[in-house]
């Protein structure tokens, strides 16, 4: 099984190159990849101790960064490397402020190339966020003697590790991981069935991470002038299924605000199209202060064409749409705009999502199958202001209410890597 693994990763590597001819998105991986062993042959020496992060996209970094710093908090000599696997994460981060000392690409999991890259630092305890697992990169750790963990683990029966063929590869973690830290119930007696025993709920870092976002919150500039006394409807990682809601929503009310952030920049084009009166959020931060001829009274629609802004967005928000729900894409962070107490809807399509449920259960957000249901939803709940201020009460409580999962990690990561 470890020749079929190791021929499957050739084949992936394989179809990258091919893919990149055609995907811009897979030909910035290759070239970041190529240049991963230079980044931490400049940034470390043999003799620095790295606390590693890996994470396969934004969400995992965003997920696992509140342990990471409370690491370094602790263990401030050490160095902080972080690994991404997809450019969706690395562009986003290594672009902004951050503890890291380097960032950059993982190696694709090949032995000679992950053997290569970590002969270049000394990664002294290492931990993957969710369930991004690389076989040769495990081995090699384990060889190296790091301690190695898994935090806000989510195990979930599809998984090939709940398959016969799958066997091989449980082993695997049963050697090289110290230590599971589980983010559901669910995910903890799953991995119970397979004797992966080394293991605790730890709970979801998410939480500890959009609490620390509302605690250091700041303004966003327009934002307030924009919104004036009409309620605001904020569309977070909009794809094009929430973009339709917002169309809807629009067309019903006229007496509303909607702020617009794409999943994706390069749908601003068709938004502008969509809401022609729209304003950029770009007008708005290059106006020129003492002269200003940007109107942000009567725009109904405000178009995010930046990065970096939809958490603290989300502050301002009566209600918030998130996106990615609505199909197979994936749904986006909904924590962000319940952590403000903000009610929250989104697509039915989140069976990795749990917290979903969770905030569905708490009474903080609502779920829909199709757009038109939602939209009407939506028109429905702004006219009611209790029912309103009963579902943003709701997802604040459910926020606040989780336990500190930081803390649990840390105790336990600091306590076997002290001893």
């Amino acid at each position: 099984m470890q020749f079929l693994y190791n021929i499957f990763i050739s084949l992936m590597v394989f179809g990258f190159k091919v893919g990149a001819a055609f995907n811009y998105k897979l030909k910035r991986g290759l070239a970041g990849r190529r240049q991963s062993c230079e980044t931490v042959k400049s940034k470390f020496s043999k003799t620095d101790k790295v606390i590693w992060m890996h994470a396969a996209s934004l969400g995992e970094y965003e997920q696992g960064l509140p342990v990471l710093e409370r690491l370094k908090e602790n263990l401030p000599t050490h160095k902080i490397l972080i690994t991404f696997f997809s450019p969706s994460g690395y562009e986003v981060v290594v672009k902004k402020n951050h503890i890291a000392d380097a960032v950059c690409y993982l190696p694709f999991d090949l032995k000679k190339w992950v053997s290569e890259f970590t002969n270049h630092f000394h990664p002294d305890i290492f931990f993957t966020v969710k369930y991004d697992y690389w076989y040769n990169l495990l081995n090699e750790l384990r060889r190296k003697g790091v301690k190695t963990y898994v935090v806000s683990a989510l195990f979930y029966e599809r998984q090939v590790f709940f398959r016969t063929y799958g066997e091989w590869f449980v082993a695997s973690l049963k050697k090289n991981i110290d230590w599971f830290f589980h983010q559901t119930k669910s995910s903890y007696a799953l991995a119970k069935t397979i004797h992966l025993d080394n293991s605790s709920i730890a709970g979801d870092t998410r939480f500890d991470r959009v609490k620390q976002i509302k605690d250091r919150w700041k303004p966003v500039e327009g934002i307030d002038e924009f919104k004036g006394n009409k309620k605001l409807v904020v569309f977070g990682s909009a794809w094009e299924a929430e973009e339709a809601v917002a169309r809807i929503v629009l067309k019903g009310n006229k007496d509303i605000k909607l702020i617009l952030a794409p999943h994706d920049l390069r749908r601003v084009g068709n938004l502008k199209e969509m809401f022609p009166n729209a304003v950029l959020y770009s007008e708005i931060i290059n106006r020129n202060p003492g002269n200003s001829n940007i109107n942000l009274i009567d725009p109904a629609v405000l178009i995010v064409d930046s990065i970096g802004l939809l958490a603290r967005l989300y502050s301002y928000a009566d209600l918030a749409v998130v996106g990615g729900g609505f199909h197979s894409a994936g749904l986006h962070n909904i924590l962000e705009a319940a952590t403000f107490g903000v009610p929250v809807i989104f697509g039915n399509h989140y069976r990795k999502n749990p917290e979903a449920d969770a905030l569905i259960d708490a009474g903080g957000g609502k779920s829909f199958a199709d757009e038109h249901y939602a939209a009407n939803f939506i028109l429905k709940i702004l006219q009611d202001d209790a029912a309103l201020h009963k579902m943003g009460k709701n997802a604040g409580y459910f926020i606040q209410s989780q336990p500190n999962a930081t803390e649990i990690i840390l105790n336990k990561i600091l306590g076997q890597y002290l001893n």
